[in-house]
């Protein structure tokens, strides 16, 4: 491949600084295994949309990001942007170096430096699924936004919030559990109007609903352990009337991939999702929180090609 083909979108603030670290390690690596290519360091919150798509208008045909979730929300994000002009054998990498890097465990991309550039050499693309949201902003505003994993509504959205704005110097684990747990106290369930395709529609009291295209959301809980990247359908669990004694006493059960188990949580698949509720409802898009309800969400099948496993 020529210099212009690969590209490398960086963010060296992922992980709580440790990307910035590690970088030296894999661009050493990745030029052994890769050859030449192009890189970009990311400096705050957006760009790496404006990368990737200019990235892409320059020719790029892998486009390989280091970070976080966060990182690989945007750079899907500029990827899908641009699509329409790209050409038909634009592919997407990922060497996961952030906080959770959820969807790298559903898409089998290691978290090694070494195993996740030599799974990129071996260009197994596989074609995958991705969400699209139309949604209001802080400031009211209407938005849309692509994602790979999970966006969910509720107390997701309020745990990310808090995620964000402390540090992440702990791990995965730790930084969402601690979140988790405060949120719950200081969290109240909300009343929600949601509708799935033509199949479901409810007004409902609810701790969180996981729309899904990932299995694992906040730092390794598997929230939809039947969820596919790549079958077309979004699986949605919705966590309903819990107790707060309930929540608390089940935790365990989001991370041991049995919540399917808990009592009043349910589990639905559909195209379309569309959702609304009279109080502040937050969301949470990958690891992000740009913004509230009301929100829709569609699938696109087959958008995205990626290099991982089949």
């Amino acid at each position: 491949m020529s210099l212009s083909e690969i590209v490398f979108i960086v963010n060296p603030n992922a992980g709580n600084g440790s990307t910035g670290s590690d970088w030296p390690i894999i661009k050493k690596l990745a030029r052994d295994r890769l050859g030449p290519f192009t890189t970009y360091i990311t400096s705050g919150p957006g760009d790496a949309i404006l990368l990737t798509k200019e990235a892409i208008v320059k020719g790029a045909g892998l486009v390989i990001c280091v970070g976080g979730d966060g990182t690989l929300n945007e750079v899907v994000n500029g990827y899908m942007e641009q699509k329409n002009s790209a050409r038909a054998d634009l592919r997407l990498g990922f060497v996961p170096n952030g906080t959770g890097c959820d969807f790298a465990k559903t898409a089998l991309i290691p978290r090694d430096i070494e195993e996740s550039i030599n799974l990129i050499v071996t260009n197994k693309v596989r074609s995958i699924d991705v969400g699209r949201l139309g949604f209001k902003d802080h400031n009211g505003f209407s938005c849309s936004r692509f994602f790979l994993n999970i966006a969910s509504f509720g107390l997701g959205g309020e745990v990310v919030e808090r995620v964000n704005r402390t540090t992440k110097a702990f791990g995965p684990f730790l930084s969402f559990i601690w979140a988790t747990l405060i949120s719950i106290f200081l969290y109240g369930k909300k009343r929600i109007n949601i509708s799935i395709d033509d199949d479901f529609q409810d007004k409902i009291s609810i701790w969180n609903i996981m729309v899904a295209n990932g299995r694992y959301q906040g730092g390794g809980m598997m929230v939809a352990p039947d969820a596919s990247m790549d079958d077309g359908l979004f699986n949605v669990t919705v966590i309903g009337n819990l107790s707060l004694a309930e929540v608390l006493i089940n935790l365990p059960n989001l991370y041991n991939g049995k919540i399917y188990d808990i009592n009043k949580v349910t589990t639905h698949t559909g195209k379309k999702i569309e959702a609304s509720s009279e109080e502040d409802v937050l969301l949470d898009i990958d690891g992000e929180q740009p913004g509230k309800l009301p929100v829709s969400i569609d699938i696109l099948p087959d958008s995205l090609n990626i290099i991982g496993t089949e």
